[in-house]
């Protein structure tokens, strides 16, 4: 390669790795200013004086309001470590339980490192109809990978009373963010405890004995 292609190259390479760093700085003033202001109180404006960039850049980055909360959701699912998830899962295929306490690991995750962001959605849903959708759509993900676990399982891994929709509104019943924010909030519940709890209260509802 010509020395002038080679400079090209990595002049390329330099700029994609800014742009990356400024769309995550961008999240990470976001997410601090949703969490701490609201979403209805907080500007574009004061998102691109947060993260150091301009106005412009920001619209540019992520388009407009809506844009920008569904990257810090989007960012709050990589924050959960979703491969760690899949790799989990893999391992354990041959183990239902394994897989459900993988998934509940998962959810752990997600709500440790980014609760603020998924009750931030839902309450701005309430009043603007795209965050609305996007919640619902982070919901509805989580369910499509239950489906796709639990329909992997041979017949009669299921409790005889639950066809499949059944388990995947069970598993949402015990794993979710108010499950989440009451034990750790109000009853002083450590997060790997109730990772824990939700292994084994899969285990005992979902399964066949």
């Amino acid at each position: 390669m010509k020395p002038e292609q080679d400079r090209r190259r990595y002049d390329s390479l330099r700029r994609t790795t800014q742009a990356r760093e400024t769309r995550a700085e961008i999240a990470r003033a976001a997410r601090r200013l949703f969490a701490s202001r609201g979403w209805a109180d907080t500007t574009v404006r004061e998102v691109a004086r947060e993260a150091g960039v301009s106005v412009p850049t920001v619209y540019a980055t992520y388009g407009n309001k809506t844009g920008l909360i569904q990257a810090v959701a989007d960012a709050a699912d990589l924050s959960a470590d979703a491969p760690r998830m899949l790799t989990e899962l893999e391992t354990a295929a041959a183990d239902p339980a394994g897989q459900l306490a993988a998934m509940a690991g998962y959810d752990r995750r997600l709500f440790e490192r980014a609760g603020d962001v998924i009750l931030l959605m839902r309450e701005a849903g309430r009043t603007e109809p795209e965050l609305a959708t996007a919640y619902r759509g982070g919901r509805e993900r989580g369910d499509e990978t239950r489906v796709q676990v639990f329909s992997s399982w041979p017949a009669g891994t299921l409790r005889h009373d639950l066809d499949l929709r059944s388990a995947v509104d069970v598993y949402a019943a015990v794993c979710n963010i108010d499950v989440y924010t009451t034990l750790t909030g109000e009853r002083g519940w450590q997060p790997a405890r109730i990772e824990q709890w939700w292994g084994q209260a899969l285990v005992r509802e979902l399964l066949a004995q």
